[in-house]
């Protein structure tokens, strides 16, 4: 399962993301935690100390490593230098998986032991002064795009992927690639600003959006997120000794994190499961092609002198039985 935690700057969605993946990771399950936000703070909220979380390889730093892996031997890609970040698989491609050992795993991914098991971490890398009006921050989430365009993922495997609800992911159709997205939200007008705001690109793909409302302090609180967002609104979680604590760099044992947190996590995974059975990898597979297509005709093509539309092979489809060359 592919999932998305998305919110405001300092709505704490890298904390509530960090506390699903420990839920998982207790509960034996195989996980991939990604941190594509501007801000990396994933690999600290999941227990590293600053510098451990500091020299965690970049995968924007390794992305013609990433590019060169996934092209395979896919015809209709000539070379790696004219692919995209919405460069889609067809016949030939390499494919990944959550559970396997590759190339790309062993140049970005990094195991985190935490209570009750290990979960694989990448992160885009630190947003840098280089990259400012030359790349662009998406030039780094672009490894991210290119993974989740390549994975094939099953039941009860879990891809979590902590990311900005800028205006970026919808400009490349990162945001359609979850089956689940969870939109963390404060009880402000600010906090539900955003969700409206995703609400809105996403009416017309499909998109599964939840809300989780955090900081909530009361009924007050619960009325209000209850009215701005509706049926939407999944569940709510308040202050938490356990997370205080963590902060403070005093983290306990993640089974004492408070009940109330723990059956919120429960209905996050619920919720998750639940779009198993929601999958089309046709349509997936399709909107691939539209925004690459969007994509290729805006820049892409100006920037590597390719028609990249040529890329797209009609005939493909992605999705668990594909198989994929070594």
């Amino acid at each position: 399962m592919k999932i998305a935690f998305v919110g405001k700057g300092g709505s704490g969605k890298t904390t509530l993301s960090s506390l699903f993946i420990r839920h998982l990771a207790a509960a034996g399950a195989p996980v991939v935690a990604v941190d594509a936000d501007i801000n990396q703070h994933l690999g600290c909220a999941l227990g590293l100390e600053e510098s451990r979380a500091a020299a965690l390889p970049a995968m924007g730093d390794r992305l013609p490593l990433i590019k060169d892996y996934l092209r395979g031997d896919n015809p209709r890609i000539a070379s790696a230098e004219t692919m995209i970040k919405t460069t889609p698989p067809g016949e030939g491609s390499r494919l990944l998986r959550v559970t396997e050992d590759n190339p790309v795993y062993d140049a970005c991914a990094r195991e985190v032991e935490l209570d009750g098991g290990a979960v694989r971490l990448m992160v885009t890398g630190p947003f840098t002064d280089a990259d400012l009006g030359v790349a662009c921050y998406h030039s780094k989430t672009g490894a991210v795009e290119l993974f989740l365009n390549h994975l094939v993922d099953g039941r009860d495997e879990y891809v979590v992927v902590d990311m900005t609800a800028g205006s970026d992911s919808f400009a490349s159709g990162m945001f359609t690639r979850f089956d689940i997205t969870f939109l963390v939200a404060e009880p402000t007008r600010k906090g539900v600003s955003v969700y409206r705001q995703y609400k809105e690109y996403a009416r017309d793909y499909g998109v599964v959006l939840r809300v989780v409302g955090n900081k909530v302090q009361g009924q007050d609180d619960l009325d209000f997120l209850r009215a701005e967002v509706g049926d939407d609104l999944l569940v709510t979680v308040g202050h938490s000794d356990w997370v205080r604590a963590m902060e403070k760099g005093r983290p306990r044992r993640f089974e004492f994190l408070e009940d109330a947190d723990r059956r919120a996590l429960r209905l996050l995974q619920v919720a998750a499961d639940a779009t198993y059975e929601l999958r089309d990898w046709e349509r997936y597979t399709q909107q691939m092609a539209h925004f690459h297509l969007k994509n290729a005709a805006s820049w892409g093509n100006e920037r590597t002198g390719a028609d990249l539309a040529a890329q797209i092979d009609p005939g493909f489809v992605l999705g668990e039985g594909v198989t994929a060359p070594a």
